[in-house]
């Protein structure tokens, strides 16, 4: 858990691990690729409002965060669908991929959104979007896509349906730190809420949803009511100056998607862990004096890049999402975001 004033999830387990890390006990494992989608949607209040979960607190890893539907890519993502919107050459030149990398990334944004929010991003054609997915077919497809019993390119051929990738804007992309067992390389995208569709608690692993302003989230963060990891409060911050959801959508071309990394060194006796670009979650680690003694026998000083995390209250002022066609939905392979 947090180890903070504020919300920042941050497990008793790390500074060991980062002491392992920086003297070469620990071999990093290999990060999958993931995405994560922060549904907006406009607020009576003002602004936008993003979609949330709240991952189970009984759960091993960040059990209690608040977080945004998400997961890792499947292989089968990168088979062909029907496609709008900006082609996969172009989605390449943005991510900075290759076409086959950048239609699977997309591929497993859309599907993960749909199987943890039962919201989908596709349509009859170029121009339209599902207007409604609810009702037992469309939870027993949601079901198989999650069991992967169904392939996406599947479930949208049989259905005639079209990904529609101009409803996705790409706003960020984090790296999961070099100490963590589970690691995961997450592109963040921003997408409205489609008219008529509207979210549920489709996942297993979260025990809440809630639409909030990202101005009442970063709020909670900072009173300690809402737990987060770092990339979940660093893209709620950085949604606050958008009056709308489809100025927030049109700002995504203009982001910068180069990757957050951790940085983890030694100062004055300390192990600093740090994100670049992201002051407010540095961390200063006190060394052992075991940690001092192999720093000077092997001549520490250098940084260790160390990728940053990806896995990622009070009131919902009425915003909660009920539960979804089915009580007990099938589990969700989502990853932290």
């Amino acid at each position: 858990m947090s180890s903070t004033t504020n919300g920042q999830w941050y497990p008793p387990e790390w500074p060991d691990r980062i002491r392992a890390l920086a003297n070469g006990e620990l071999t990093p494992a290999e990060p999958r690729r993931a995405a994560t989608v922060l549904l907006l949607r406009d607020s009576a209040s003002g602004g936008p409002a993003v979609h949330m979960l709240r991952r189970r607190t009984s759960m091993a890893f960040a059990g209690g965060a608040y977080a945004y539907p998400g997961g890792s890519v499947d292989p089968r993502d990168e088979r062909p669908v029907a496609w709008a919107g900006p082609s996969r050459a172009q989605w390449a030149v943005r991510m900075g991929v290759d076409p086959a990398t950048a239609q699977a990334i997309v591929c497993a944004a859309v599907r993960e959104t749909f199987e943890e929010a039962g919201v989908l991003l596709a349509g009859a054609s170029a121009d339209t979007v599902v207007a409604d997915t609810t009702g037992e077919d469309w939870e027993a497809d949601r079901a198989a896509l999650v069991a992967h019993e169904l392939s996406f390119a599947d479930f949208l051929g049989r259905r005639g349906l079209v990904l529609r990738s101009d409803l996705l804007g790409a706003w960020a992309r984090w790296i999961t730190p070099e100490f963590e067992p589970r690691r995961y390389d997450t592109w963040f995208f921003v997408a409205a809420l489609p008219e008529g569709q509207r979210t549920w608690n489709a996942s297993t692993e979260a025990d809440r949803t809630v639409w909030m302003r990202p101005q009442e989230a970063a709020a909670g963060y900072d009173r300690g009511e809402l737990l987060m990891m770092p990339p979940t409060i660093a893209t709620l911050r950085s949604l606050q100056p958008y009056a709308a959801a489809a100025e927030a959508l049109a700002a995504a071309e203009a982001q910068n998607l180069t990757p957050v990394l951790a940085r983890a060194r030694l100062v004055g006796g300390e192990i600093e862990l740090s994100w670049p670009g992201h002051d407010e979650f540095t961390k200063h680690i006190a060394q052992t004096a075991t940690d001092a003694g192999t720093a000077a026998d092997a001549g520490a000083g250098a940084d260790s890049g160390t990728p940053a995390d990806t896995r990622a209250p009070g009131d919902d002022n009425g915003l909660s999402d009920g539960p979804g066609p089915s009580d007990s939905p099938s589990p969700s392979g989502g990853t932290p975001a």
